[in-house]
């Protein structure tokens, strides 16, 4: 039973078949064909029996392993690496398909390549997951075949192995680097210009061209025979809140990913950020209820519990309520923060509809409010216009262009921070308000 489940007949031996048929349909009109044509229906059946056996001689020859991370990154290529080696005493040629995720509906799945004896080869491809969630890889297969291509057989490796996709892991791991940088502009990431400081004092130091000349310190310099100035530091152990809409608003899909999924992947790697320069940071979800509230914490600890609670968050088809997320950090936010909210608005009536309780925040807090452009509108504005239903077309996507710009001025004139960006420059577009505010001393 178990040699049947692993016996295969290559495509190859039908159409040796197919040629053994012809030739005695031909051997009608041709009869010098009739005896050829048996001559090698006898050859083909030797070379079955012949491959079956080198095939099947002294047990199994192929291993293989897939190497698997603990987590898969949510909107990145991930890496999968398969180890297959073989002991036949001769060359076999293998094709390798890995049954994988139903997520990512693939079905022609196929790697063909050769190993000679005693050889190990490694074969890694990439994976892109777009939804967080438990993944499961199927059968791990591989096909073996020698150099007659008549039979082949199936060697089936590692089945059902699950492996959960979380928040975008390599995106925090790329940006890390922001948390201990200050000169981020030599990476040409940060394009703020530091315009303040801070009155936490660091040290003295001597002065060097570039320096602000109003932190000089007189005192200092007199005892130093030397240009002395004040340097100060950003204040730390501030509490920072990412706070991410679930309503129906954040389900529209860019590249594949929904709006809340990149601001998960932002929350993440921001948060990173924030704890390696000693902030404190939480995090809040609504919709039509308050989902998810982590209190603002310092411990670089915390940011496991954050992973954790922003791979269980999930779109709701309802519209949000800003009055309960005001209502929720009048009450559980009672300390001066930095609130960064995303969410997204199309329309400026939308954005009118909740413009009171976004002043409300803002009265006590540093709110900076996160929404998307609509890329596939820049594509329609850009493209030429060759009849008149395209520049109608047109025209109405500058008009919602225009009204993205207008609502991000809108909240400016009340005093609330705003980030309008593509949803692919979200993460650094955020971390950039984030140590604008810092800089600036705003919080």
């Amino acid at each position: 039973m178990q040699f049947l489940k692993s016996f295969y007949i290559h495509n190859s031996f039908f159409r040796y078949v197919a040629i053994l048929s012809a030739c005695f349909v031909l051997s009608y009109w041709l009869p010098l064909l009739y005896p050829i044509a048996w001559l090698s229906t006898f050859i083909l059946l030797a070379l079955f029996i012949v491959d079956t056996y080198l095939l099947y001689a002294s047990g199994n020859h192929l291993e293989a392993r897939r190497a698997l991370p603990a987590k898969l990154s949510n909107s990145d290529f991930n890496p999968i690496q398969v180890t297959f080696s073989s002991t036949y005493p001769f060359k076999v040629f293998i094709s390798l398909i890995d049954e994988l995720p139903i997520q990512f509906q693939k079905r022609d799945f196929e790697h063909r390549t050769s190993l000679s004896k005693n050889e190990i080869s490694e074969f890694e491809y990439t994976v892109r997951p777009v939804d967080r969630g438990e993944y499961v890889f199927g059968n791990l297969i591989l096909f073996a075949s020698t150099f007659l291509r008549i039979v082949k057989r199936k060697y089936v490796f590692q089945k059902d192995h699950m492996v959960p996709v979380y928040p975008s892991i390599i995106q925090m791991q790329q940006y890390d680097f922001l948390a201990i940088s200050n000169k981020l502009t030599q990476f040409g990431l940060k394009k703020i210009r530091r315009i303040g400081h801070t009155q936490e004092f660091e040290q003295i130091k001597e002065y060097v061209q570039g320096d602000d000349f109003r932190t000089i310190n007189w005192k200092a310099t007199a005892k130093n025979v030397a240009l002395m100035v004040n340097q100060y530091q950003d204040e730390k152990s501030q509490p920072i809140y990412s706070i991410i809409d679930t309503g129906r608003v954040m389900k529209m899909p860019f590249n594949e990913l929904k709006l809340l999924d990149y601001a998960i992947n932002s929350t993440l790697a921001f948060s990173n950020v924030a704890l390696k320069r000693n902030d404190k940071t939480g995090l809040i979800a609504f919709s039509k209820d308050i989902t998810t509230y982590v209190p603002a914490v310092q411990k670089i600890t915390h940011l496991n519990t954050i992973l954790e609670k922003l791979y269980n968050i999930d779109t709701a088809f309802t519209d949000s309520d800003f009055g309960l997320l005001y209502a929720h950090i009048k009450r559980k936010v009672t300390n001066r923060s930095l609130l960064l909210l995303y969410t997204n608005f199309e329309h400026i009536s939308a954005l009118r509809r909740q413009l009171p309780f976004l002043l409300a925040i803002a009265k006590k807090h540093v709110l900076v409010v996160v929404f998307f452009e609509n890329t596939e509108l820049q594509e329609l504005i850009t493209q030429d216009a060759e009849d008149v239903q395209t520049i109608y077309h047109k025209t109405i996507a500058e008009k919602f262009a225009l009204e993205k710009r207008l609502m991000q001025k809108e909240l400016q004139q009340y005093g609330i921070q705003t980030i309008l960006t593509k949803p692919e420059q979200l993460t650094i577009n955020t971390i950039n308000k984030y140590l604008e505010i810092k800089a600036r001393g705003l919080l």
